[in-house]
C-alpha cells in the first residue's frame, strides 16, 4: 500500500494549481445574476421589425425579390437587382428575401402587386436564370415602376 498523502496545510511550501483555485474560489464574492438576455434577443428583433415598419410607412413603392439561397448566382443577381433598380428609379425600396425563400426560385414582384419575372423550381444549373440579360430586366422593371 502506497503512503498517505500528507495535507497541504501541514506546512509545506509547494502549492499546486488546484490549491490555489480552492482559495480563490473560496474567497470570490458570489456574482451577481445573469442580467436579461432575453431582453437583448428581444431588442434585435425588435430593431428589424421596426426597420420593416417604417420601410413601409414610406410612401414610394416597394419591391420584393426572392432569391433562393442555395447557390451564389441567384444572390448575385438579387442585390444586383436592388442597387440598379434603387439607383435609377427614386422613392423605392428593394428588399432581398423578406421571407425564407422557395428552392431554386428568382422571383422579382412589387409587394402585394404584379410579378415581375418568375423563375421557379429550376434545377441546376439553373440556365433559365443565367440566359437571362438582368440589365434588360432591370430596365424593363423600371419602366413599369416609373
Amino acid at each position: 500500500m502506497p503512503p498517505k498523502r500528507k495535507s497541504p496545510a501541514a506546512g509545506s511550501p509547494r502549492k499546486t494549481r488546484s490549491m490555489a483555485a480552492g482559495k480563490q474560489r473560496a474567497e470570490a464574492p458570489v456574482k451577481a445574476a445573469k442580467k436579461e438576455a432575453p431582453e437583448q434577443k428581444g431588442r434585435k428583433r425588435a430593431k428589424k421589425e421596426d426597420a420593416e415598419v417604417a420601410e413601409m410607412a414610406s410612401d414610394g413603392k416597394r419591391i420584393v425579390v426572392e432569391a433562393c439561397t442555395q447557390c451564389r448566382q441567384f444572390k448575385i443577381r438579387a442585390v444586383k437587382v436592388k442597387e440598379d433598380l434603387e439607383s435609377s428609379v427614386p422613392g423605392v425600396s428593394v428588399v432581398i428575401n423578406p421571407e425564407k425563400p422557395r428552392r431554386g426560385c428568382l422571383e422579382i414582384r412589387e409587394e402585394g402587386g404584379e410579378v415581375f419575372i418568375s423563375l421557379l423550381n429550376m434545377p441546376r444549373p439553373f440556365t433559365a436564370m443565367k440566359k437571362l440579360d438582368m440589365d434588360e430586366v432591370i430596365k424593363d422593371i423600371a419602366n413599369k415602376i416609373s
